[in-house]
């Protein structure tokens, strides 16, 4: 059976990245005035070229993602589960070399962040995990959904990339949506930075979302870690993944995030540094270019930042994250995957939507777009 992997190797990461590269303000105009867009204008759109048209790109945006969305941005928050992972990455405080004491919540430490997370007024949470398959695999998964699906209405996950039947087993648990970061689509950086540990098998990885279309699940999430490398081939390449996937997957839905390389314990500086500018610029193409994909922006982001990217194409957003295990009320000093930059609580970011005039949603898209 055919997965993205046989497409993937039809595209060279140099050409596809001078193609960008040369593009002209003309490529950029006629991408701006078409309606139904290609890759070649999101190309354009994401290209050097395109930076003069920011005003443009963002007004359009806007008007996409409220015809589709409407005024309204779901608050989500990660339930960090283990940072236990057997994975050497050069870019997460998780990784194996990293030697620090390691945490896996119990079921009883886990009701009761899902209580501190209740109190804040959520109903959608996002599980995550480190990758480590003798602690964290598919039987506590299961117990964790088990324990914790009354208490929302929609479960999403960020664990290691699991195996078709993996996948089967954990949907009638109650997982909605699950999101898997590719981290980068070039081939020989990815090895440089995921040098041990199941993670260094680039084509596994890449050849998850193909898995999880193929067991069902309603909502899968893409996405690169931005500053591994330049930032407009690597979005390219996630433009082409998602393309590939609406086709093929078309009963998912599918949302894109956009974390930048943050400080975390030990380390990393970006190869490629990414301005406020350029990410305003990355959201606006991709909502150009898709009106239906669902957009995320992390505690990664400033404060001032999120502000502002809110009326833009945002259409889900976290607040009063912690990364790391026992974060909230178990063990708030325990290891954290990285440092966030927005510590307001989500009480703050909702009266900041509100006065923006949108409508903070607390529970999943599906009931609240229908009821």
């Amino acid at each position: 059976m055919s997965n993205f992997n046989s497409i993937f190797k039809n595209f060279d990461w140099e050409e596809t990245k001078k193609s960008i590269y040369t593009k002209t303000s003309a490529d950029v105009e006629m991408a701006l005035n078409t309606q139904n867009r290609t890759l070649e204008d999101f190309k354009a759109l994401i290209s050097p070229a395109a930076s003069g048209y920011l005003e443009q790109m963002a007004s359009i945006s806007q008007r996409l993602t409220t015809k589709r969305f409407g005024n309204v941005v779901q608050m989500y928050v990660p339930l960090y589960l283990s940072n236990e992972c057997n994975n050497i990455c050069t870019y997460c405080g998780f990784s194996y070399d990293n030697k620090v004491r390691r945490k896996t919540l119990s079921s009883v430490e886990i009701m009761q962040e899902v209580a501190a997370i209740k109190q804040m007024g959520y109903e959608h949470v996002l599980l995550v995990t480190g990758e480590a398959n003798q602690t964290v695999h598919v039987d506590y998964f299961k117990k964790v959904l088990e324990l914790i699906r009354p208490h929302f209405a929609q479960i999403s996950m960020e664990v290691q990339p699991l195996d078709v039947e993996d996948y089967q087993q954990l949907i009638p648990y109650g997982l909605n949506t699950v999101l898997v970061y590719q981290e980068t689509y070039h081939q020989e950086d990815y090895k440089k930075h995921h040098p041990k540990g199941k993670k260094s098998n680039f084509e596994y990885r890449l050849e998850t979302p193909d898995r999880l279309g193929e067991a069902g699940i309603h909502k899968m999430g893409l996405g690169v870690l931005i500053g591994l490398e330049d930032w407009r081939t690597d979005s390219f390449f996630t433009a082409l993944h998602l393309s590939y996937l609406e086709k093929k997957y078309w009963q998912s839905k599918y949302s894109l995030s956009f974390p930048r390389l943050r400080p975390f314990s030990g380390g990393l500086e970006p190869k490629v540094v990414m301005s406020d500018r350029e990410l305003v610029q990355l959201i606006c193409a991709y909502r150009l270019f898709n009106e239906e994909v669902e957009l995320s922006i992390s505690t990664r982001e400033s404060p001032l930042f999120r502000d502002n990217i809110i009326k833009l194409g945002i259409t889900a957003i976290s607040a009063g994250s912690k990364t790391n295990p026992g974060g909230y009320v178990v063990e708030p000093e325990s290891l954290e995957q990285f440092e966030i930059s927005d510590e307001r609580s989500p009480a703050e970011i909702a009266r900041i939507i509100s006065s923006n005039g949108y409508e903070p949603i607390w529970k999943d898209w599906d009931n609240s777009l229908t009821s």
